[in-house]
């Protein structure tokens, strides 16, 4: 769409959004004057749904009315609380609800679904991941190889930008696993990479690394309700996503778990078990004969911290009252799109977007550095990022020199991206 360099023009679109009222769902957090921040780091930690304050609320009534009986009584009884959620995480990531579960966290799924679907040999033993990974899927994936008795040297294949760029080519992934495929046990990259913002083609990733004999998973961590995916008809692997980023459920909140139906049936397929992934039929006969659920429900091991769920179901809720990925999606691409138009408008020289600008490769997160003055200054992205958030601006750091920033569709508006972008002027021209 055409876009204009004004504040007029902000809020026209604001006025035209069938979303802004989802705004006022939401705890947004203020300055010391009253007025609203700019919170640009739904990447990180997405803001409070009220509906999921509420829900917390109702749960704990629930305990102190009912105690025990809580498990079994009301609307939303506790042992079952995690099926609540199987249709919204499947909305999301476009899965069969039997494909999905909310439990645990994301390090830990992702070792869960390791000790499944790596299963490394003499000949077969890598795991391809991206050299900028994460560091705690870094950390999960060398540890995995050092448990099976490999070298990380030697198991560890690391995909990267090429010399002097940021993102990783489509052309060199694919050319790498076609060299490599027949040594690779697993393929586990991130559906949105957490520094620059690509987003990876999870489908042609799949489909050329089940042709090379490949297990594939991804992290999905700044991928969950930020883009649009169809895990079931791609026929990935699994999947494993945190709920607490634009998923808006809370700090440190209980993770989401893909395992495609393709998997269910398999008993004999390792895993490590616990009692909530058993047959419900028999669970409480409480008998030691491990049969696992049909479902992906089966790599569950305990009963999952219900406060949690309840803050998640809020959460799914408020995005299926705000029409769902798809809706989210459209004016996603508007918000980042008018970011991105008054940077490369107004300050091109003093900005480098590291974010892909073809749709299909970027969400709403935008990787921005700040190109250094006439004196080489390594400090001045840090001190511009200072200088925003002294401003009113909540965005991200990471290092060597990243600001992250991300206009989410649930709270964000077109005026925080106006906003946003004459507060970065401001400080660049001062820093």
């Amino acid at each position: 769409m055409q876009f204009e360099n004004s504040l007029e023009f902000a809020e026209k679109m604001d006025q035209q959004d069938p979303l802004a009222a989802i705004r006022n769902d939401f705890a947004i957090p203020k300055m010391d004057n009253g007025d609203d921040e700019v919170y640009l780091c739904g990447n990180s930690l997405g803001l409070q749904p009220k509906l999921a304050a509420e829900y917390v609320q109702r749960e704990l009534a629930q305990w102190a009315s009912l105690g025990v009986k809580g498990h079994f009584s009301g609307d939303f009884p506790w042992m079952p609380y995690h099926e609540f959620l199987s249709e919204g995480f499947a909305d999301l990531v476009g899965a069969k609800t039997e494909e999905v579960v909310a439990m645990n966290t994301l390090t830990a799924n992702l070792h869960f679904m390791m000790v499944s679907f790596y299963r490394p040999t003499e000949t077969r033993h890598k795991i391809l991941i991206e050299e900028h990974a994460f560091p705690s899927d870094h950390y999960a994936v060398e540890s995995q190889i050092k448990f099976h008795g490999f070298d990380p040297k030697e198991s560890m294949l690391l995909i990267k930008p090429r010399a002097g760029e940021d993102l990783i080519r489509n052309e060199d992934l694919i050319e790498l696993i076609e060299k490599e495929g027949e040594s690779i046990a697993l393929i586990m990259l991130p559906g949105v990479q957490y520094y620059t913002g690509q987003v990876f083609d999870m489908q042609a990733i799949t489909q050329l690394g089940h042709a090379k004999g490949c297990k594939v998973g991804f992290d999905l961590a700044h991928a969950a309700g930020n883009i649009v995916m169809n895990l079931h008809d791609w026929q990935v692997d699994f999947a494993c996503w945190c709920t607490y980023k634009y998923l808006n459920s809370g700090p440190g909140s209980v993770a989401g778990c893909f395992v495609h139906e393709n998997h269910h049936k398999d008993e004999d397929l390792p895993r490590f078990a616990g009692w909530w992934g058993h047959d419900k039929s028999t669970r409480f006969k409480m008998e030691n004969t491990f049969k696992p659920i049909h479902s992906a429900e089966a790599w569950q091991l305990s009963n999952p911290p219900v406060l949690s769920l309840a803050a998640i179901r809020g959460s799914l809720d408020t995005i299926k009252k705000a029409g769902g990925i798809n809706a989210l999606r459209e004016k996603s691409l508007k918000l980042t799109g008018f970011m991105r138009h008054l940077l490369t408008t107004q300050i091109p020289e003093r900005i480098t977007i590291l974010t892909p600008s073809e749709e299909k490769y970027s969400g709403s997160q935008l990787s921005l550095t700040v190109r250094l003055n006439e004196k080489d200054d390594p400090e001045r992205g840090k001190r511009v990022f200072t200088a925003l958030e002294d401003a009113g601006v909540t965005g991200d750091w990471r290092y060597p020199n990243v600001i992250r920033v991300a206009p989410v569709p649930q709270y964000n508006s077109f005026k925080d991206v106006y906003r946003f972008v004459e507060i970065l002027k401001n400080a660049i021209d001062n820093h």
